[in-house]
């Protein structure tokens, strides 16, 4: 995409100029055009401007320079981090958008608030910029092309643009690396199934050098001992896989870290079939999958000092006349065995086969990102991925991570009074709690048994991880958990 950077001097050649303006303090104007710094001062002063969050104004100045303004309400300084950042920003590009202007200058001097350094803020901008300017539109005819969605170029204005540039360039690489894995999620059933993401992984792979993938098929796997996972795919004439893959740019002797993503490419329910309302969605059921694929793309493209290894089991949940039942007992490749209580419940299936695997790498620690439950809606909605770990540390690093990069978790007790509801009389465990309520704990509490004492965090992102449009994103995938654990990626100390 390339965005430019330009400093205020350069701003002329720019047809719409983003500016942010706080509630609680003055508009940051310096470097503006005389006539558009008079005209933004004086509509403050009459409180046209008052700065709320959400507020946004479209101006046209009369003068040299930018012949827009689209002007945008931050709400208090002090509160100011990237979530609200990329709200702002959202908004104010999609305004640009619906007013088809050929380009947009985010102003980002302006949005500096207290939370936010120089450089977070430049990366916030750019990152944003790339996901508020994307649309699914790969399945659009060839005669719909005249309707298709057109963005405007992106620029970044700054008083110093040499001291943002790798920061910026560092918003766009994750930026494009969500969108990647958003395009992925997006694709429906018929066009993404586990052979054809298997097939992107490898394209990925051949794409960045640092990248080694493999794919074990489903009769290596049913030798292997995958007995969870071939039993959930057991129901489709799309034979399950295994996805692998390692990136290794940190010391010979580090311990890697693991990414587990939950790759049901379309999830009808299986026998416990589900109600036919909404069930197009289930083509997000892989967007954990999806997920891990891009987090390997940023990790090579920004060149990060870690070992990584990716896992991704992949399948469809579909009736038929060879998929499993409820009643149905399995053996793990833990050993463990299994009872399947609802068909529906496939996603801790396929996981706690992959989870067994990572541990053959001697993890320093083991990350699974999973829509696993429906639970985790009722209990944060759409605002926040549920955080469960087994590891205080590593729970409190992903929280940070999170209020840094804008992707916030929110994380819940894993206790033994859950554990308990996993019990079963004639295997080892129930895939379903025997009681109803705290479903997403209890899917959590199922994986744990899986990752001995290795630590652990499980990231619940069935409400992020697709929505309807907002402020950043349109409809569809949003590549939940990405810009979370990339940050964390960044930041964590071996």
């Amino acid at each position: 995409m390339a965005i430019k950077l330009l400093t205020y001097d350069k701003m002329a050649q720019c047809e719409t100029l983003v500016i942010g303006v706080f509630s609680d303090k003055k508009m940051n104007v310096t470097g503006l055009p005389k006539h558009a710094e008079a005209l933004l001062q004086r509509l403050q002063t009459l409180g046209d401007i008052a700065g709320k969050s959400g507020e946004i104004h479209v101006l046209y100045p009369e003068g040299p320079g930018p012949r827009r303004l689209i002007v945008c309400g931050l709400g208090e300084s002090v509160r100011l981090g990237s979530a609200e950042i990329s709200k702002a920003l959202g908004r104010a590009v999609k305004r640009a958008q619906a007013l088809k202007a050929k380009d947009a200058a985010l102003a980002v001097d302006t949005f500096a608030g207290k939370l936010l350094t120089p450089e977070r803020m430049a990366e916030t901008a750019a990152l944003t910029g790339v996901l508020a300017m994307y649309q699914y539109q790969e399945m659009k005819s060839l005669p719909a092309l005249g309707d298709r969605v057109t963005f405007p170029r992106l620029y970044l204005v700054s008083r110093n643009p040499a001291a943002i540039s790798r920061a910026a360039d560092a918003g766009e690489v994750i930026g494009e690396a969500v969108n990647y894995a958003r395009t992925l999620a997006n694709r429906p059933g018929n066009k993404l199934y586990p052979q054809k993401l298997a097939e992107e992984a490898r394209a990925l792979a051949r794409r960045h050098a640092q990248l080694g993938v493999s794919v074990m098929l489903s009769a290596q796997l049913a030798k292997t001992g995958f007995g969870a996972l071939t039993a959930v795919g057991g129901g489709s004439a799309h034979p399950p896989v295994l996805i692998e893959l390692k990136y290794r740019g940190g010391k010979l002797k580090d311990a890697p870290v693991v990414l587990v993503g939950k790759g049901i490419t379309f999830d009808a329910g299986g026998i416990s079939l589900k109600p036919p309302a909404k069930m197009e969605d289930m083509k997000f059921d892989m967007s954990g999958g999806a997920a891990v694929l891009g987090i390997f793309k940023a990790v090579a493209e920004l060149r990060l000092p870690v070992n990584l290894v990716g896992i991704i089991p992949a399948a469809e949940n579909l009736p038929s006349g060879s998929a499993c039942r409820p009643g149905d007992v399995v053996k793990s490749l833990s050993g463990q065995t299994i009872e399947i209580i609802n068909t529906d419940a496939e996603g801790r299936l396929i996981l706690a086969d992959a989870l067994t695997y990572a541990l053959r790498h001697k993890p320093a620690q083991i990350i699974d990102m999973a829509t696993l439950t429906g639970a985790v809606v009722v209990a944060l909605g759409n605002a926040a991925s549920g955080l469960i770990s087994n590891h205080e540390a590593l729970a409190a690093e992903l929280q940070a991570a999170g209020e840094l990069s804008g992707e916030r978790t929110w994380r819940l007790p894993l206790w033994d009074e859950y554990r308990e509801l996993l019990k079963s009389e004639v295997a080892d465990m129930s895939n379903m709690g025997s009681k109803p309520g705290a479903g997403t704990v209890v899917g959590a509490a199922f994986l744990e048994k899986f990752v001995e004492a290795t630590p652990w965090a499980h990231l619940d992102i069935a409400g992020t991880a697709y929505g309807d449009a907002g402020p950043v994103f349109a409809k569809g995938a949003t590549g939940a958990g990405i810009r979370l654990l990339v940050q964390w990626l960044r930041q964590r100390k071996a």
